[in-house]
Formats: structure tokens, sequence, C-alpha cells
């Protein structure tokens, strides 16, 4: 039988070994506790928010759970480096099981407003650190192990304001597919989630505009925004061994964003 926490929830990732990237905060964070709930043990990885790093290590002994901090800036020069010797002195030289490509450079805007260098920066963060993460740490990734990858639903609608960003996030979810094909035969699978519009504690200021967030629950299926807890769930589910048959998938994770007009 599965283990169960105290919340009734199964712990049916005891033994493996999760990296998150970008869990200092939001969806990364709850990821981070999600799978340490679920019975993983988490590398924490940051870009510079040292506090919330500790404060997601802290909620994930506070679950039961242990881990510990892997600090490297993304989308500068050496920065899957400096991730692969942080995760392995963390690791000892061992194996591990889970790898979720979180952390993202935010949408620079529309073709008018972005730089060359806001797009550089964009792709060196969203697509080249995952890519290249990917390729390093695939000899220490078990057999039967995960890669999810954090993508949006910016990828199938036409939001004028964030055409390179969907542009990078549409790249990744390239990349989950011929991965899933290239990787299958060693049993690892490989997934993107897109989030919708999704509330957390770092960008909820977006949401109190006057009208904006109930905006947004109109135009989705479930009547309302989605939260960290709900993406997190999601990726727990992809960890697990439930979804050991579902690779090279992009899973919509935006409560039926644009998922067309309400007739009645």
């Amino acid at each position: 039988m599965t283990e169960t926490n105290r919340d009734g929830r199964g712990r049916e990732l005891v033994g493996r070994v999760a990296l998150v990237t970008g869990a200092s905060r939001g969806i990364g964070q709850a990821i981070a506790i999600r799978l340490a709930t679920a019975g993983a043990a988490v590398a924490v990885h940051y870009g510079s928010d040292e506090t919330g790093a500790k404060s997601t290590l802290a909620a994930v002994e506070s679950v039961g759970g242990t881990g510990f901090l892997v600090r490297a800036e993304l989308g500068v020069e050496g920065d899957v480096d400096t991730v692969v010797r942080g995760f392995e002195a963390g690791l000892s030289g061992g194996q591990f099981d889970i790898l979720v490509n979180n952390a993202a450079a935010a949408p620079a805007g529309s073709i008018d407003d972005t730089t060359p260098e806001q797009f550089d920066h964009l792709f060196a963060v969203n697509v080249k650190a995952p890519y290249f993460l990917v390729r390093r740490l695939l000899p220490a990734l078990r057999d039967g192990g995960r890669i999810i990858t954090i993508s949006s639903v910016a990828t199938r609608m036409a939001n004028t304001t964030q055409t390179s960003f969907a542009m990078t996030k549409g790249a990744i979810e390239t990349m989950s597919r011929t991965l899933a094909n290239e990787l299958g035969v060693r049993g690892i699978t490989v997934n993107a989630v897109a989030p919708g519009a999704t509330r957390t504690a770092t960008n909820g200021s977006f949401f109190e505009a006057p009208g904006f967030a109930e905006f947004v629950a109109e135009r989705t299926a479930l009547n309302r925004l989605g939260d960290a807890a709900d993406i997190a769930d999601i990726v727990a589910f992809l960890a697990s061994d439930n979804a050991r048959w579902i690779t090279g998938q992009v899973l919509d994770a935006s409560g039926g964003l644009h998922l067309g007009p309400r007739l009645r």
C-alpha cells in the first residue's frame, strides 16, 4: 500500500529525488513542497531570492521532507555548469529521478517593445538553460525518471503582448515531444504542463486591477483563477507511477481558459 500523509495524500514518491528550478517562490515553490509532501527529497534551485529559497526548504522540511539549496542565476555564461555543480554536490555523486524545469524569464512585451537583448535573455533562460540542463543531467537521471517542463497557455493563444515569451514556451513543448521519443527506451517520460492565469503570492497584485480577475474568470471554463497548488498537483501526478504511460504531451493546466464563448 502507498503511504499517506496526515492530510490523506499519498507518499508515492518516497525514495525519489527531484530538482525543481526556480523554486524560491510561486509555482516552483508550490511544486517543491508538493513533491516533498509525496515523499521526494527536493533540491530547491533559485537565482537570487535566497530568503524565498530558504522559506521553500523550510516548508519542505515541515511536511516531513528533506532537501538542499542550489543557487545559480540562469541566462548567464556558465549557468548550467553552476546548477549541475551545486546539484551534484547535494546528491553526493548519486542519481536522481525527477527534473522539473520551472524557472523562466517573464514576458518582455509585444514585438514593438521587445529589444534584441530582452529576446536573447528570454531564450537563454526559457529555452537554452532547460535544454542543456537536461543534456548535462541525463547520465544521473535514473531509468524510469521524469522530466517535466512548465510551459504556458500562451502557446495556444494569440496574445500580442507575449509573442517572444510564447515562442520560448513553444520551443520547450517541441523539446518535450522530441525528448520523449528519444528517452522512452529508458522508461523516462517527458511532458510539459501549460498553466493559464495563475495567482500566486508574487503576482497577486497583477490580478487586483479592478475587474480583471472577474474578466479572466468569466473566460475560464471552471470560472476562477488558478493557483499554484493546481499546477503543483498536476506535476506531482506526472512525477508519479500513475503517469507512467503519459509522455510527449502538453497538459493544459488553465482550467479551460478561452475554450470558447459561453452561450448560456
